[in-house]
């Protein structure tokens, strides 16, 4: 009987010791965050979160910072589902697939500036009695308040969906809709559209000006909520870091400038993706790699483990970064 009782006991304490490590790590995680938002530089966010995942992207934060959506994707992206976590206490809980996604190939979410609708992209059917997925649209979902439950997702229509492709909407103020998709028409790869909401229905979508677009590809547009600026992602422009960098671009008397490389302060050698900006913070996926091969080799498996599985190992990941300079330049 003493013999079991000392196994209950060094049991329940390995148990406790465990559990105390994990809080710990959440704890400094926590702690990190807060301070990651005043450091300069690309920061890791939510590292106790994220680091749990190889392919997380689209990531999506209310304007009171206690309520984040994002993608979770399996490496081979089969599974697209759109998670979300809530902080608690000043602290980010573990994830919870939204009640809306789980069964098709849910991505992109994007939470209006109000926080009442939340926009993203999937392939499930269009009618409520078909069970064939289709092309890629534009779908939300809404609610009355912002503790409330979301709807049911409601297909956002034509002019925006067609029978192509719609990805990454991203939505102002005034309901202005920003999204990527390809028109064959204009012999180009991605490009950026806006339609405008007007009298309640949304205008037929409008292609934004050289400033923004090339013949090149260019997608994953965040807009401003008062349309100023628009930060979104160049493929392989020639000023490009990296296979995809971000670049901002501001609305001069209605007219967008040039775009603009955010250059190395926020940029990588890799691909930046997927922005999203909350007073003043830049939010965006990267699979920015600094593993490091040393010169003497790795004699020692734990230190080798710790390399390759560190935050900035090349998988998909979201980071933060203050971007005050850039938007008061």
């Amino acid at each position: 009987m003493k013999f079991y009782t000392k196994i209950l006991v060094v049991l329940l304490f390995v148990t406790l010791t465990s559990c105390k490590e994990k809080e710990e790590t959440k704890k400094e995680s926590v702690k990190s965050d807060r301070q990651n938002q005043q450091k300069e530089g690309v920061q890791p966010f939510a590292k106790h979160i994220f680091s749990q995942f190889t392919n997380v992207r689209d990531f999506t934060i209310n304007t009171d910072e206690n309520e984040a959506y994002f993608t979770l994707q399996s490496p081979a992206r089969e599974l697209s589902v759109i998670m979300r976590i809530k902080k608690v206490d000043n602290k980010w809980q573990e994830p919870k697939i939204s009640h809306f996604s789980g069964q098709y190939i849910d991505l992109e979410p994007f939470l209006s500036p109000d926080n009442l609708k939340l926009y993203f992209v999937s392939n499930r059917p269009v009618s409520k009695d078909s069970t064939n997925t289709k092309d890629m649209d534009i779908w939300y979902v809404e609610r009355e308040t912002k503790t409330s439950t979301w709807s049911t997702p409601k297909n956002i229509g034509a002019p925006i969906n067609t029978d192509g492709d719609e990805f990454y909407p991203a939505v102002t103020s005034n309901g202005n809709l920003y999204f990527t998709t390809i028109k064959k028409k204009l012999e180009s790869a991605d490009d950026i559209f806006v339609s405008k909401w007007e009298n309640n229905v949304y205008s037929e979508p409008t292609l934004l000006g050289e400033g923004v677009n090339t013949k090149g590809a260019e997608y994953n547009a965040f807009i401003a909520p008062d349309e100023s600026y628009i930060i979104f992602c160049g493929w392989r422009r020639p000023d490009a870091l990296g296979s995809g960098d971000l670049y901002i671009s501001k609305n001069l008397n209605g007219e967008w400038t040039k775009a603009k490389n955010l250059g190395e302060g926020v940029n990588s050698k890799h691909m930046e993706f997927c922005p999203f900006v909350n007073d003043r913070i830049l939010y965006f996926t990267s699979r920015r790699s600094n593993v490091i091969q040393k010169e003497t080799g790795y004699a020692n498996a734990k230190e080798l483990f710790s390399e390759i599985n560190r935050y900035d190992n090349g998988a998909s990941r979201i980071y933060q970064v203050n971007l005050s300079k850039t938007l008061n330049q």
